[in-house]
């Protein structure tokens, strides 16, 4: 371990451990009912973003029963999902038909998305909902806020903070294909600070990778521990001292290429490792009586993998990013606010390097009181591809007490990765990367509208997106990876929700995306249509449950062949048995649907797990 890592680990969990030893105080935190979306960098309420955004909480995560971030980030209308095999295989995430690659993943503000992969994108197999406080999924370009890789959409991701007082929580469940899951945590927080750390587990006999329909009988196994730790100090003048940490180790099995089985894919003696670390420290210095915030923050990912067959090491991969960024956020007045900072990301994989710096600058202006207007400005210089200039827009408008008018315009960038600017096509004929790689650019816009009834028991919103990149990279037989690519994508989301007595409500979402290649040709693994209907139940009592029904339309695969839409009911439910235990349970895939996620690749049948939890 470098001396650098070495010293972001050791503030980090000094951050978290001194609060344990601080003298309780019976100081309570304060709560506050209006959501922050964090990930607009100006602290905007739902009310005051035009950006298109959905935010899924714990609460949200629990209820449902999501394991993993992967189901959760799915129950975003607009968000597609794509899996090579339950229990650890890829996993990847797009927002409205862009690619993984161009999905900027965060997690507490960290970038981690693997250098080391093809396009720089997040696996998204092994991330536990544990941990996870909530996500929000911020839709169409925001390289203004975020830089490069943000070119269709952020997913940031906030781990959980520890509540006053000292406490914790304990879990374990059991289901089908034997897997067994389970974690604790505890923390503490007072005048002098907080902190909470936690571990979780899970063990999995599986199923096939490659589909059991296809004959393929092997289980493919999935082992992952994952800790979290996270605390901070204030000190005094209000600064405020914060430090996280997430790690996470998986092993999983996997199928082999198979020539003329379905998708490629047949059993074989497959297996990856995989180790991931991200975490940061930051400081928090406000000045002018809180007007001037300012924040200091030096994040750190790392992502180790090795590949075997038939036990024997195949491949191995290693990349890493370190974040360092500066951000003041100064209100001038209630209806003036900017935000401007300077960031530094330095990546490395597989000993090749690249770093990009940026500098930006937001204004919110409230010419009344119902309207927000916010525009942004930011130039990144890759140390490879030059200078990139972005610009966004976007306003939001009460135009009554029930309703919000949405609008966004913006633009995006993506540098080519490490593996794309230094890949060489041997079996092309060439003797060096191509030369000519220029980054992707994106430009969309979108607007909508939210209504909520007087009463609040009704919900709605309907949002209309258009979004064209251009110079997408692909492989070409005659350049390696070159920009040969056009996408063009559109559609409509749409999300409503009526609670028709106290213990009774149902939620429903859908989207309809329309993305074509320059050429008109439909974009693969992407359904037209796709949606959700939850319907929950709590009466009065200890019983509460849910049913989720989840429908993804067809989609075309990559051999031009299309995949078969399908439509799974899941079911959870939990019971208190006292105040402090629950016990709880659901039912996934409860009509046993065969479908497949990518082709070739298997899912669970009908299966279920029951556990208890306990909090204290």
């Amino acid at each position: 371990m470098n001396s650098y890592k070495s010293a972001l680990l050791g503030a980090a969990l000094m951050s978290v451990v001194v609060p344990a030893y601080a003298e309780e105080t019976d100081a309570e935190a304060v709560k506050l009912d209006t959501i922050i979306v964090e990930g607009s960098r100006l602290n905007q309420t739902e009310a005051e973003i035009g950006t298109s955004v959905s935010v899924i909480t714990s609460e949200e995560i629990e209820k449902l029963g999501f394991d993993f971030a992967l189901d959760a980030v799915a129950a975003a209308p607009g968000v597609t999902i794509n899996q090579n095999g339950s229990f650890g295989g890829t996993a990847s995430v797009r927002i409205r038909g862009a690619s993984s690659g161009q999905t900027l993943v965060l997690i507490d503000g960290v970038p981690v998305g693997d250098p080391s992969t093809t396009d720089g994108s997040f696996n998204f197999a092994y991330l536990d909902t544990e941990n996870i406080e909530r996500i929000e999924v911020l839709k169409g370009p925001q390289s203004v806020l975020w830089g490069s890789d943000a070119i269709g959409g952020v997913v940031s991701i906030s781990t959980k903070q520890p509540n006053a007082g000292l406490g914790g929580s304990a879990f374990g469940e059991y289901g089908s294909y034997n897997t067994f899951r389970g974690g604790a945590s505890v923390g503490n927080s007072n005048d002098m600070g907080d902190f909470r750390v936690a571990a979780t587990g899970i063990t999995s006999d599986g199923i096939s990778k490659a589909d059991e329909a296809n004959g393929n009988t092997e289980d493919d196994g999935y082992d992952s521990r994952t800790v979290s730790a996270r605390g901070g100090l204030n000190l005094p003048s209000s600064i405020r001292l914060d430090g996280t940490l997430l790690w996470n180790d998986s092993e999983i099995d996997y199928d082999s290429y198979a020539g003329g089985a379905q998708g490629s894919v047949g059993d074989g003696d497959e297996r990856t490792e995989t180790e991931t670390l991200s975490g940061n420290v930051s400081l928090k210095v406000p000045l002018l009586d809180g007007r001037f915030e300012n924040l200091l923050m030096v994040g750190y990912s790392d992502i180790s993998r090795e590949n075997f067959t038939n036990g024997m090491q195949s491949y191995d991969a290693d990349g890493d990013r370190t974040l360092y960024r500066y951000q003041g956020t100064f209100t001038i007045d209630d209806r003036n606010k900017i935000a401007f900072g300077a960031e530094r990301e330095e990546t490395t994989a597989n000993d090749q390097n690249a770093s990009i710096d940026g500098l930006f600058g937001l204004y919110e202006f409230k010419p009344v009181e119902k309207l927000t207007l916010t525009g942004g400005l930011r130039v990144d210089d890759h140390d490879k591809f030059g200078s990139e200039t972005t610009g966004r827009i976007a306003a939001a408008y009460a135009a009554s007490e029930q309703v919000i008018v949405r609008a966004s315009w913006g633009q995006g960038f993506k540098a080519p990765s490490i593996f794309q600017s230094t890949y060489i096509c041997t079996f092309c004929g060439l003797t060096e990367p191509n030369a000519n790689l220029k980054p992707e650019t994106s430009e969309a816009y979108d607007i909508g509208v939210d209504w909520s009834s007087a009463d609040g028991r009704a919900q709605a919103g309907i949002t209309y997106f258009d979004q064209e990149t251009e110079n997408m990279i692909d492989f070409s037989y005659t350049a390696g990876y070159d920009n040969i690519a056009l996408v063009d994508s559109k559609g409509v989301e749409l999300f409503g929700s009526y609670q028709f007595t106290n213990w009774l409500g149902v939620s429903a979402n859908y989207a309809y995306i329309d993305a074509e290649d320059g050429n008109g040709n439909e974009l693969s693994r992407l359904p037209e249509h796709s949606g959700d209907v939850t319907v929950s139940l709590d009466p009065e009592g200890p019983f509460s449950g849910n049913i989720l029904v989840r429908y993804n339309g067809d989609e075309a695969n990559t051999d031009g062949t299309t995949l078969d839409g399908w439509t799974r009911v899941d079911l959870t439910g939990s019971y208190d048995l006292t105040d402090r235990i629950e016990l709880y349970g659901r039912i996934e895939n409860l009509f046993d649907e065969h479908y497949q996620q990518i082709l070739g690749y298997g899912t669970p049948g009908l299966s279920g797990t029951v556990g208890l939890r306990l909090r204290y």
